[in-house]
């Protein structure tokens, strides 16, 4: 026979551009495991990528057809995407795309272009006779986009809906011995305008395929119904099955027994995410048996508030996409297992799937370690927005059976999982009959769970809780009091307002950033209706790759050549690709911790606010630590008494700690309280922080931001704090040698007026900066265009005059951008200090009212790369800027400048260190100790970033690959900083946190320490 390609439009492809869900196709069902037999298809199959319809293999499905070189065959794992076959080095078959809202083909539904890569499958396995006693079913779980199966030559169906299941009955087509499998997967199908969800475009069997024996007398379907009543104790089960079959639950007394029940069961321990307590029992039937992990809760709206077991329940969640930098949406148990480890190690408790089942095994470990999930269906249409919502499927009776379907098969397959609280009907969709029809059907399907979406706004008609999307805090404020706007209908005004309301996405995890976390953890906490949110989003989907010189990098839209693209954007997660938790991880995780503590206002001891939905801290074991400027001064033990899950208590300070109060010497005392887990748990180890604060303990005051009378004071333009470098041992003497005048130990250029030498040391600085790397957040906002149009980024400096005088050498100077005449006034003014140290006080003033805030607002300076180590003390040990701090504390840390450096997927202002006492860059000395460098002191405190490259080289790398040490180490010692936000999707930085251009003073102290030896040092 032969199996030339095809070079005409087979009329076997009509399924593509149809609207219906598929043919062929087996009703949905609950995903389960059983005893009865099953062959795992996954492997190396074969395969050919075709351009489209009219590049087709005639003939591919026959099981006489030999695959081979000359045709353009070559093997492929099962399950993955073809475009990331190859990854990290270049692809063999097409490559990624990534659009955020825009669809990468013309909106023309339900047609697709020509141009539609479709890739041919094939696999060959062996089944013995009689294969598992009965009917036998084929299992796709994951394919994108659309897909035809063939077995043994016969077709099987079609289907689509990319993200669940897909099966079809193969019992009369299996065949003892050698069996042919051949599937046709097209990228694009008119199921793609269902599935516009902010992601990488990928295509392929990504999921896994089984083949399942189905025997007689086995169990079709199940349903749990597991109850909870706080107010009893009490659970409620009853399991619908569809087939005979009997229930046993050892560990409930149930034997042997009807399942339908109903069975009452006293003192039952409800699931929750905090102790996600599972039953084991099994479902007996003649052909199969069924194992089960049954989980008693009850979500319910109880006057306006969301509650889980009859208390109320504040999610403090995550969107998590499916990703890895390697293999796209293919994930392995093992990382599944560490999404979840690292989601409870930083204080997550619920996940939304954005925006799609995610692979079932996830679901699993949800249940089993404790997430709360809504479980989003696989849909979003958002691209049609771009269109005036014209044709948009939500609202196109067509679309309606492919919307039904999909809510169907997602209910259907996660219906048994008690983590599974709430369903979500899809993602920015518009609004329409058909998602009331989704919603009806889900709720006379499972009327036990709450329905989201977030899309209807002013009358929630299809939903039980009130979304939005990144609400600014006043308009939070006002949803939590009832104080929203109103809408046209009272009736559903009114029923809206009954809702708890959740912010399904908040807190854009872009790059450098969220700033802003504490913020909306206090609304939640303040107003019950506020049910919480979920931060978007969980990791970036950076995708591996290696330079021409081998260096790997994560790459984003864009860099595979795409025509439309939405570039870094994709890059958005709390993680980073390789899931390194990023600083914004650590901020949330502090944020959201699950015990609150705080300084007893008479200074005696703490209050405990335990924010639990369930648990007691019984489980947690208390520690103190004092430190006085930073170093050891006394820690020890501390029995707190367990406080209730919803309660507060207090604890006076143990005899120990007030013993080291005593004993502790002179300086700033700093006194750090940790909770641990005492004992093992299954998601970490004992030692594990849950909580911890930091006090001073003569003022009884907690440093945290945003809490009265706790806050640490930050310097503010316009401020003049206290020096705290030594006063000077004698008065200045300046003297002129040739082209530089020298200070005490300080030479500066006689023309710039710049520091250049400090005793020994060779350095360029410090003059002042006003500009930085641009974040995300600034990029992706009016922030950044305003910046260029005021020329922040391309400032000049003229000296206006250099004097001496008693109090020492004042350089005077004009900051201008070019081809403005908007100008900042800088007065360096030096003098010196005891120690052979210079002290610099810089007074900057703009000439004219500015019309945007500032950067940031400092001086930068630079010395030799060979003084690559910084200690510190201050905040620490990771970076903050003003409006993230959280996750830091007082302390004295160390590093190298290459460690500084956070490594987000696009190059950005990054590394701060706030609130630093003093700090000291040196190079290495002998056996591995610090050598000779420079010292640097604030009055009382400056920020610190160190960088092994310029602001400019950092700026223009679109990859930290681009970054390459250029030979000197860079500083910036910042009075402060615009804050970070989350505007690059989400609301403006607030007011008190942007960095206005008015008058302002800060100081500094410049001393050396160590022996003078060669690192640029003469």
């Amino acid at each position: 026979m032969d199996h030339a390609q095809s070079r005409s439009r087979p009329d076997s492809c009509a399924y593509v551009e149809d609207v219906s869900p598929g043919n062929g196709r087996l009703r949905p069902r609950a995903s389960f495991g059983s005893d009865a037999s099953a062959l795992d298809l996954d492997g190396r199959w074969s395969f050919r990528l075709a351009a489209g319809p009219y590049d087709l293999t005639t003939g591919f499905e026959d099981p006489s057809f030999a695959p081979s070189d000359a045709g353009g065959w070559t093997r492929i794992a099962v399950p993955s995407s073809w475009q990331m076959d190859g990854v990290p080095g270049p692809g063999r078959f097409g490559a990624p795309a990534y659009t955020n809202v825009t669809f990468p083909i013309p909106v023309d539904p339900p047609r697709v272009p020509d141009e539609n890569p479709t890739g041919e499958y094939r696999r060959t396995f062996e089944v013995e006779e009689g294969f598992g006693g009965g009917a036998a079913v084929l299992r796709f779980e994951g394919v994108d986009s659309c897909f035809a199966v063939w077995l043994n030559g016969r077709p099987l169906g079609d289907g689509k809906g990319s993200r669940l299941p897909t099966e079809f009955d193969v019992t009369d087509v299996l065949r003892p011995g050698r069996n042919v499998l051949a599937v046709r997967v097209h990228q694009w199908s008119a199921g793609t305008y269902l599935e516009d969800q902010d992601m990488w475009w990928l295509s392929g069997i990504f999921r896994s395929v089984r083949l399942l024996a189905r025997p007689a007398g086995g169990i079709t379907d199940f349903f749990v119904h597991a109850d909870y009543d706080h107010r009893s104790g009490a659970g409620t089960l009853r399991i619908d099955v569809e087939g005979e079959a009997r229930l046993s639950m050892p560990e409930l007394g149930i034997t042997d027994a009807d399942p339908a029940g109903p069975y009452t069961l006293p003192g039952i321990t409800p699931w929750s995410a905090e102790q996600p307590r599972l039953y084991a029992g099994e479902l007996v039937a003649a052909g199969e048996r069924v194992p089960l992990r049954l989980g008693f809760r009850r979500i319910a709206v109880e006057d306006g508030v969301l509650t889980a077991n009859g208390a109320p329940l504040l999610l403090n969640g995550v969107n998590r996409h499916e990703w890895d930098p390697v293999s796209g949406r293919t994930l392995t148990p093992e990382t599944m297992l560490a999404d979840v480890l690292l989601m409870k190690r930083h204080h997550v408790n619920a996940v939304r799937t954005s925006h799609y089942p995610p692979e079932t095994a996830f679901l699993d470990l949800c249940d089993e370690y404790g997430l709360w999930v809504v479980d989003e269906c696989d849909l979003e249409t958002h691209g049609f927005s771009e269109n005036g919502w014209r044709g948009n499927p939500a609202a196109t009776p067509a679309w309606r059976p492919a919307l039904l379907d999909r809510a169907e098969r997602m209910v259907e397959r996660d219906k048994n999982h008690p983590s599974v609280v709430i369903w979500s009907l899809g993602n920015e969709s518009g609004v329409g009959e058909n998602l009331t029809a989704m919603a009806a059907w889900i709720r006379a399907r499972d009327p036990d769970r709450l329905i989201h979406y977030e899309g209807e706004w002013d009358d929630c008609a299809s939903t039980d809780l009130y979304s939005a999307m990144y609400a600014d805090y006043p308009v939070v404020a006002a949803i939590g009091v009832g104080q929203e706007p109103r809408t046209g209908d009272p009736a559903n005004d009114a029923r809206r307002r009954a809702m708890p309301f959740l912010l399904c996405e908040y807190a854009h995890a872009m790059g450098n950033g969220p700033g802003g976390l504490r913020q909306y953890q206090e609304l939640f906490e303040l107003h019950p209706r506020l049910a919480g949110g979920f931060v978007w989003e969980w990791i970036d989907h950076g995708i591996a790759r290696r330079g021409p010189d081998g260096t790997l990098h994560h790459a984003y839209g864009g860099d595979f050549g795409e025509p439309v693209h939405d570039g870094n954007f994709v890059a958005d997660g709390l993680l980073f690709p390789d899931r390194t938790p990023s600083p914004g991880l650590l901020e949330y995780a502090k944020v959201i911790e699950p015990v609150r503590i705080t300084a007893r206002v008479d200074g005696g001891g703490i209050d405990v606010r335990n924010l639990h939905h369930t648990r007691d801290t019984g489980y947690l074991r208390w520690t103190w630590l004092l430190e006085v400027d930073g170093e050891h001064a006394g820690e020890g033990g501390w029995e707190v008494t367990a406080t209730r899950a919803g309660g507060s208590g207090r604890a006076d300070w143990p005899e120990t700690l007030l013993k080291a109060l005593d004993t502790a010497g002179p300086g700033e005392r700093w006194l750090t309280v940790t909770a641990r887990l005492d004992a093992d748990e299954p998601w970490a180890a004992a030692g594990h922080t849950v909580a911890w604060a930091q006090f001073t303990p003569d003022a009884g005051s907690t440093r945290r931001t945003g809490q009265p009378g706790g806050e640490v004071p930050s310097p503010t333009p316009g401020s003049a704090a206290p020096a705290a470098t030594p006063p000077a041992a004698t008065a200045p003497v300046v003297r002129r040698r040739g082209s530089t005048v020298t200070l005490g130990a300080g030479a500066f250029d006689t023309v710039t007026g710049t520091l250049v030498r400090l005793g020994g040391l060779v350095l360029d600085g410090p003059r002042v900066d006003l500009w930085r790397a641009p974040i995300d957040n600034d990029r992706r906002s009016p922030l950044l265009e305003a910046w260029r149009r005021a020329g922040l980024h391309r400032l000049r400096h003229k000296v206006l005059d250099i004097a001496a005088g008693e109090a020492g050498l004042t350089v005077r100077t004009r900051i201008t951008p070019a081809g403005l005449d908007l100008a900042l006034l800088a007065d360096y003014h030096w003098s010196t200090a005891a120690g052979n140290r210079l002290v610099l006080t810089v007074d900057t003033a703009p000439a004219a009212p500015w019309p945007v805030p500032l950067p940031r607002l400092g001086v930068a300076m630079s010395l030799p790369a060979a003084l690559d180590r910084v200690s510190w003390f201050g905040l620490g040990p990771g970076e903050s800027y003003r409006d993230s701090q959280e996750a830091v504390r007082v302390g004295r840390f160390a590093s190298t400048v290459a460690a500084m450096q956070t490594p987000y997927v696009y190059p950005q202002e990054n590394g701060n260190r706030r609130h630093v006492r003093w700090a000291r860059i040196t190079g290495a000395g002998p056996a591995g100790e610090n050598g000779p460098g420079l010292e640097i002191t604030g009055s009382p405190w400056f920020d610190l970033t160190a960088k092994p490259w310029s602001t400019g080289e950092l700026a223009a790398a679109r990859h930290p690959s681009d970054l390459r040490p250029d030979g000197r180490t860079h500083l910036n010692l910042d009075l402060e900083h615009h804050g970070l936000g989350s505007a690059s999707c989400g609301p403006p930085l607030q007011p008190r946190h942007e960095l206005a251009a008015v008058p302002a003073r800060f100081t500094l102290g410049f001393g050396t320490v160590g022996t003078e030896v060669d690192h640029g040092i003469a």
